[in-house]
């Protein structure tokens, strides 16, 4: 018996290929799908664009301020000359005198009497030394005719000596009480300003006294005396033209004054002398300048600032805004290859203004990145943008 074999349609052979073609379409377009949904690989961002500037040279001047304490030329203390009581007192505090011009007068009584004394003194060693001489003149013929002895007349010319050797001290006396009278009144030495009167009229005053009468000021000319550390002086010496210190001086700029109020003084001064050492002390050196004060407006004790002026021909600058401080050290951000950037410390000679003068670590030509350095680091990448073109585009 023949067992009957069994065969599908060929319809249905059809239909499986075509559904199994549709099923290996549906999972090609899941993978092509799948693949087109990844993440995309990240990249990176692009450099940030900041301003660059050239450094190039220029001639700038620079200032130097140091502290200073002013005084008048002449300072001086007025002081009795001779002992008794404040009689008058013929000038007001702060007053302008000016030079031989009576300020204080002493009870001068005793002081008359004295000269009254003495002038008496005086006349009396006149009328001895005239007696002195009647008695010569009596003796003298006498003795050459050997009426008396030689003894008497040279006694008589012994006592006339004496009798003028006592005018001088008379005169002397004379003369002494004559300028003690005249210092019964206090004149101005010179012609200034008066301080405070620390004695007032009826007051006893002496020589030997703590404090002086007054002091008084002439600040037609000021001294404005300010200190110069070892540094800075060997700096000075370096900076100004001259062989000599004396040729320095001679050839230094004028200086300006600042003020308390940090105001300038309208004129200008020289600085005219330079200590002859060094405080051991402080390690400081004094130097002064003199200013004219015709107006009156600086007095003794007042207080300020020097200003010195140097000019740098050929320097290069940089904005201060463009630096970096640390660690006591200022740093700028160079343009290097491939427009990466480097710190390059610099060494500061001063300042104009709101710029730095370079005294060493950058070169004509050099760029320098102006702002933005405080998220930069060393090595990083930028899109430098030339100063001037940001300037015309804002």
């Amino acid at each position: 018996m023949t067992t009957p074999s069994h065969s599908l349609p060929f319809n249905a052979v059809k239909k499986i290929n075509s559904v199994i073609a549709v099923l290996i379409a549906l999972a090609t377009l899941l993978f092509i799908s799948s693949c087109s949904t990844a993440p995309a690989a990240q990249t990176a961002p692009p450099p940030p664009s900041l301003p660059v500037q050239t450094v190039a040279t220029s001639s700038v001047t620079t200032y130097q301020e140091y502290p200073a304490s002013i005084e008048g030329a002449v300072n001086v203390e007025i002081r009795p000359q001779v002992s008794g009581a404040l009689d008058r007192v013929f000038v007001d505090e702060g007053a302008a005198v000016s030079a031989g011009q009576p300020l204080f007068k002493i009870n001068d009584q005793p002081y008359r009497a004295a000269l009254n004394n003495a002038l008496a003194n005086l006349h009396a060693a006149e009328g001895a030394a005239l007696n002195s001489q009647l008695e010569i003149d009596k003796l003298t013929p006498l003795v050459q005719n050997k009426v008396v002895s030689d003894f008497q007349l040279k006694t008589a010319v012994a006592t006339n000596q004496i009798a003028k050797a006592n005018i001088e001290q008379a005169k002397a006396n004379v003369s002494t009480a004559q300028i003690n009278l005249g210092y019964t009144i206090i004149k101005a030495p010179v012609a200034g300003y008066i301080g405070r009167l620390l004695k007032k009229q009826g007051s006893l005053v002496s020589p030997q006294d703590v404090e002086a009468l007054t002091q008084l000021s002439d600040v037609h000319n000021v001294h404005v005396y300010f200190s110069l550390g070892e540094k800075d002086f060997v700096g000075f010496k370096e900076e100004y033209p001259g062989s000599t210190l004396k040729d320095k001086l001679n050839r230094l700029p004028a200086v300006s004054l600042l003020l308390a109020d940090n105001s300038e003084y309208n004129v200008k001064g020289k600085i005219d002398m330079i200590d002859g050492q060094f405080d051991k002390t402080t390690g400081a050196i004094t130097v002064r300048a003199t200013f004219p004060n015709g107006a009156g407006l600086l007095r003794s004790g007042n207080t300020g600032k020097i200003r010195l002026s140097l000019v740098h021909d050929n320097t290069l600058t940089v904005p201060q805004s463009a630096t970096l401080e640390m660690q006591d050290k200022i740093f700028v951000f160079a343009l290097a290859d491939s427009n990466k950037v480097k710190k390059v410390p610099i060494t500061i000679d001063g300042k104009d203004g709101d710029n730095y003068v370079v005294k060493d670590g950058l070169k004509a030509g050099d760029q320098i990145v102006l702002s933005g350095m405080d998220h930069l680091q060393e090595g990083a990448k930028i899109a430098p943008q030339k100063a001037t073109d940001k300037v015309a585009k804002n």
